[in-house]
């Protein structure tokens, strides 16, 4: 079978359930995603956020160098983390 592919993300725009889908398929599985939205933090579709939380996964929006200190902290912590991170 072909393994899924990420939509490309630009922008905090392009960000949906599908193109996280890869943070749901790793193994073993993360408790929190930690998104970078850029220079600011940006609003996402609180369905989309839902949908997430109701997978299992907690996801913390911020700034991308917040986000960045944000996932370091947590990895310290030995937290399930990841990131996806829209340079500012």
């Amino acid at each position: 079978s072909t393994p899924a592919v990420s939509p490309q993300v630009g922008s905090h725009r392009d960000i949906s359930y599908e193109s996280l889908s890869l943070f749901r398929l790793l193994e073993p599985q993360i408790e929190i995603l930690v998104l970078g939205t850029g220079d600011r933090v940006e609003r996402l579709h609180p369905a989309m956020l839902k949908q997430m939380r109701e997978c299992g996964i907690a996801v913390e929006v911020q700034d991308t160098a917040n986000a960045c200190a944000t996932f370091n902290f947590l990895i310290n912590e030995r937290r399930m983390v990841a990131a996806g991170l829209i340079p500012p």
